[in-house]
């Protein structure tokens, strides 16, 4: 073979070695978070470079894993001064890692995606941290790694994926024709620990809505003027243009192809050769605190008496609702115009027109309330369908739902975080609900509920009614989940409940409640008793920690549950083996006790999280407990084949019990132990017999005298 031939091959294999890693690990991508950031390490600092500057920096760079772009603004200008800083570790990649609070910034993750529909943008999805979308899902597939469900996104056919939800801990992937800005029903961003939602930004400009989108004057309970001044001020500007009209101005963020353009300022007439289009891939939707962050703008020290503008977001027009048969247009006509529907009322709800719950329209609500671990779900049924809005009052723009032609939907409120602004003191979650007809105005003829959640840790009844109050009619509805009574199973390897078992086999012990309740349980002062009650032996102690884990570990948990894998121990006495634990419950999960054995430390779901109350820093515990016990017989081996267990009519277990032993099989090296212990012993017969006969031949005989 020619030198020539071997060099073309030597180049040909390099070549596959340098194309391999990208046709593996995918296309590069960036994930973005807005006022969010990662701690990480910083290799680069460079300041009053423009943010797609900065991103660009951290493609090129092969060592950059991440790049926080941060922008303040200065008071005596007022003009933005910038900050770009490259980091070759980030703790974004971390699934337990949380994200830190930052105002100003920008912080976007670098990713490997395995799709061909990776966009050519700086980045191809918003990040949001520990939040979801309720009631949107589309398709939901397992994948083992965030990129993964990302891809999944990016290739979806059937329909346009907007959204993603995924959860590191199970692994679910969710997928959603809808995002924040969607409009209609059940689209609400609420609290979800351990799973982040992402929105896509690969989207062509058409499809960045389900319906028809628009662009208006944001509706966030703050004036134009103020909202305009804080976006000139604290948006990062993406595009600037000099046009020659709003329309103009409009149309360019409608086209624009190199973001996706959410938003737009217009500074009104052009002067020289100054801009005055500005174009932003933000809206207040895109904000942490949402409206909230215009509330707490406030003028810059020195005004220069530049315009202030005009500010418009694109908004979703509300998508038909399936069966009503109206379309785009007439349904944009449903939040200005009266209309009567002739609908035949529904019979089932046992309430009249002269009902605290009806309307002077004829409207009558059958509000429910179900108490969750998180949330607080509001549903509501009425008589004939209804059209207008439902919202907490006070965030009428971060918790609400958009109710078009319904006679069934509901609200969920998150008990945590300021989205929905739900109240607690001392385990009693409340909050106002509106029932609101007009988009915008509030009527005499709306209703206001007071919803209220009770959690009681020491699983009593409560009772559950509803009650009017002035006008504004008020109507308190008060719910209770009844903690359910918890139960000991324990199982075997092939997870059966047994009741007979020998010394040494592997058990798991659960402690189960069912798993459609908000509460969790966590156990402590754990006893293993002989069945004479003569002996006891505590395997769990009062902070929930083992006092042995070599003969019962700690507990973990699984869903609701909890568990423990132990081998099967008895009392030197007595067969029958009695466990006792004290439960209590705690809303939502537990949080574990922290025990050491050994000089190592672990951790044992034996102590409740300690929650704190909004007013104050009191800690709320249960006083009350609940003892649950669980009864199993134990024998050593061969100790079936005895007749006292066969005979003894005093033994419980004999009674109105099948109990099946399982013979263990014999294994190859114990049947040729057999047989070489055998050998040994036919061996040692013989030897001895013939020895014994040896002697007495060999011996003299005796003569007669």
């Amino acid at each position: 073979m020619s030198s020539s031939i071997i060099t073309h091959l030597l180049i040909a294999s390099c070549t596959i070695c340098v194309l391999l890693p990208h046709s593996v690990w995918g296309r590069m991508a960036f994930e973005k978070l807005t006022d969010y950031d990662f701690a990480g390490t910083t290799y680069y600092s460079v300041k009053n470079l423009s943010l797609y500057e900065c991103q660009g920096w951290c493609r090129e760079e092969a060592d950059c894993q991440a790049a926080a772009f941060s922008f303040v603004v200065n008071p005596l200008s007022p003009t933005q001064e910038t900050q770009c800083q490259l980091q070759n570790d980030s703790s974004a990649h971390n699934p337990s890692a949380a994200p830190q609070r930052s105002a100003n910034m920008y912080y976007m993750v670098k990713l490997q995606l395995r799709s061909e529909n990776v966009c050519h943008r700086p980045w191809s999805f918003e990040r949001v941290p520990n939040k979801v979308i309720r009631g949107s899902d589309n398709a939901l597939i397992y994948t083992s790694t965030k990129e993964a469900c990302l891809s999944a996104c990016l290739n979806e056919k059937r329909f346009v994926c907007r959204s993603v939800e995924y959860d590191y801990n199970s692994m679910k992937c969710v997928l959603s024709d809808s995002d924040r800005r969607s409009g209609g029903q059940f689209v609400q961003l609420v609290e979800a620990q351990g799973t982040d939602y992402f929105e896509n930004l690969c989207l062509k400009p058409q499809q960045a809505c389900k319906a028809t989108r628009n662009f208006a004057n944001a509706r966030v309970g703050v004036s134009e003027e103020k909202v305009a001044q804080f976006v000139g001020l604290h948006y990062y500007t993406d595009k600037e243009l000099q046009v020659t009209s709003e329309s103009a101005c409009r149309l360019a963020c409608e086209i624009e192809s190199e973001f996706l353009c959410r938003s737009f300022l217009y500074l009104g007439q052009p002067q020289g050769s100054q801009y005055n289009c500005r174009l932003y891939h933000l809206d207040h939707k895109t904000l942490p605190d949402g409206p909230s962050t215009y509330l707490n703008h406030e003028r810059p020290l020195i005004d220069h008496g530049e315009p202030i503008g005009q500010y418009f977001e694109n908004v979703c027009d509300k998508s038909t609702s399936s069966g009503t048969g109206l379309n785009t247009s007439a349904m944009d006509k449903l939040d200005t115009l009266p209309i009567s529907f002739d609908a035949t009322e529904d019979p089932t709800l046992n309430i009249t027109r002269n009902d605290v719950n009806c309307d002077k329209t004829g409207t009558c609500y059958d509000v429910s309330v179900h108490c969750k671990d998180t949330r607080i779900a509001v549903q509501v049924r009425t008589n004939k369908p209804f059209n207008g809005r439902i919202y907490a009052l006070g965030r009428s723009e971060t918790c609400n739902i958009d109710v078009i032609n319904s006679d069934s939907f509901r609200l969920d409120l998150t008990m945590a975080g300021q989205d929905c602004n739900t109240q607690s003191v001392t385990g009693v979650y409340s909050n106002t609900v509106v029932l609101q007809h007009h988009s915008v105005v509030m009527t005499k003829a709306d209703k206001i509920y007071k919803v209220k959640c009770t959690y009681d840790m020491s699983s009593k009844n409560i009772t559950f009614g509803m009650m009017p109050i002035r006008d504004p009619e008020m109507i308190h509805i008060n719910s209770s989940p009844e903690a359910p009574p918890p139960r000991i199973r324990i199982l075997d390897t092939r997870q059966r409940e047994v009741e007979t078992v020998r010394i040494g086999d592997r058990l798991n012990f659960r402690i189960e409640i069912p798993e459609d309740t908000p509460y969790g349980i966590f156990a402590r002062s754990c006893v293993a008793m002989a069945k004479d009650a003569r002996t006891s032996f505590k395997i769990i102690d009062d902070d929930g920690c083992p006092t042995d884990p070599t003969i019962f570990p700690g507990f973990t948990a699984d869903n609701n549950a909890l568990q423990s894998t132990y081998e099967a121990f008895r009392f030197t006495e007595s067969y029958g083996v009695i466990f006792q634990c004290n439960v209590k419950y705690c809303l939502g999960p537990c949080e574990p006790a922290v025990c050491e054995w050994n000089m190592e430390s672990f951790e044992s779901l034996g102590r409740r999280r300690r929650r704190r109350s909004v007013e104050g820093n009191e800690t709320k515990e249960a006083d009350e407990d609940m003892n649950i016990s669980q009864e199993i017989l134990v024998l050593d081996f061969g100790d079936e084949k005895r007749e006292f267990f066969k005979a003894d009519p005093s033994t419980d277990f004999a009674k109105d019990k099948t109990v099946t032993i399982i013979e263990p099989c014999p294994t190859k090296t114990s049947v040729l132990a057999l047989a070489v212990t055998c050998a040994l012993m036919i061996l040692l017969y013989i030897s001895t017999l013939f020895i014994y006969y040896m002697k007495k031949w060999l011996q003299p005989h005796k003569i007669a005298a």
